[in-house]
């Protein structure tokens, strides 16, 4: 850690021309996360020289050496940017680094949104309100569907699809991914895959922002229950914003252990407040469609994380944990929503 802060404490006094002397004065390790390695860091700094040191909380987001996925880090970033100083309330996108002189892998850093809690099992507990973190957290994201790709400049940062064509692109995404990482055959993921192929979903009105991992535990809430910043944009792409209310409604994100979505509210009710925000209908026929494939495309990430681990490409035990954790609980989503869980 002591090579990486001084490497970063260069960097970031080159890039902040109006503060010199920028010293790294703590850097953690947080972990858990698909794409990038992400680290908390205090650094401080002088003005003009000038005496009382100020002090500001970044974030580091590094390539790993090894990932669950596969992303673009100039998408991500240009997602921060796009929707910061919005009502869909994110952090502070400041640096994108792309050379590897720096931190030996591509970077970037946002501002860091202190003194709040994202962790799934903390927030559906007092004193945290789950109803009024749903009524946000399924608010905002309809405000995400209802966003223009275009006013926001992202349809220059983000590759384009037909409408027609929003379930095909991602499904063979990600059925690539799992013929790429399995370690064994996965009879319960193909049942579904093969069915999602025989009964596309009807097409979106027109192409929206997806997020692509919004959940409980992607987004930042303060002590009072306000939602303070969504994170983890990673996955962000154009496509049918259908599919990010169904990741948020998945079963493995069922923290309470009961039928609430995201371990806060009916999945009924979830789906009402997006519906109000987004002003758009879920369609049940398309909405079901997306639902099975959010557990095919949870299937593929957990078995990507399975393979790296197993290869020895990132030694990180939560990518094997996950794996062996994540996968049996999403085959177990994939029969619920064919059906056939007894």
């Amino acid at each position: 850690m002591e090579e990486l802060s001084a490497r970063f404490a260069r960097y970031v006094e080159r890039q902040w021309s109006e503060v010199d002397d920028v010293r790294v004065e703590s850097i953690a390790r947080v972990h858990g996360g698909a794409s990038r390695e992400t680290y908390r860091v205090r650094v401080s700094y002088l003005r003009d020289g000038v005496e009382p040191r100020g002090e500001r909380g970044l974030i580091l987001r590094r390539d790993p050496v090894g990932s669950l996925i596969e992303t673009e880090r100039s998408t991500e970033f240009a997602a921060y940017r796009a929707f910061h100083g919005s009502a869909v309330p994110v952090p502070e996108a400041l640096w994108l680094e792309e050379q590897t002189e720096w931190l030996e892998r591509p970077f970037f850093v946002m501002e860091e949104i202190g003194g709040c809690e994202s962790s799934p099992q903390a927030l559906i507990l007092p004193p945290y309100d789950a109803a009024e973190i749903a009524r946000q957290k399924w608010t905002i994201l309809g405000l995400i569907a209802a966003a223009d790709p275009e006013a926001l400049g992202l349809d220059a940062s983000m590759e384009g699809v037909a409408p027609e064509a929003c379930w095909s692109r991602e499904l063979d995404y990600w059925v690539g991914v799992i013929d790429a990482d399995e370690l064994e055959p996965q009879p319960i993921g193909r049942a579904a895959i093969r069915w999602l192929r025989r009964n596309p979903p009807p097409p979106p009105d027109r192409i929206h922002v997806v997020h692509g991992d919004y959940r409980t535990g992607n987004f930042l809430v303060d002590p009072e229950s306000r939602v303070r910043g969504i994170l983890d944009w990673e996955m962000a792409h154009l496509g049918d914003p259908l599919e990010d209310l169904a990741w948020s409604l998945n079963r493995i994100w069922c923290w309470a252990r009961d039928d609430r979505v995201g371990g806060l509210v009916a999945r009924d009710r979830a789906i009402a407040i997006w519906e109000a925000a987004s002003r758009l209908e879920a369609d049940p026929t398309a909405l079901h469609w997306w639902e099975l494939f959010s557990s095919v495309k949870g299937l593929a990430i957990w078995l990507s994380g399975g393979r790296e681990y197993r290869d020895g490409a990132n030694r990180d035990p939560v990518l094997g944990f996950t794996a062996w954790w994540l996968s049996n609980s999403q085959d177990r989503a994939l029969l619920e929503t064919l059906g056939r869980l007894k």
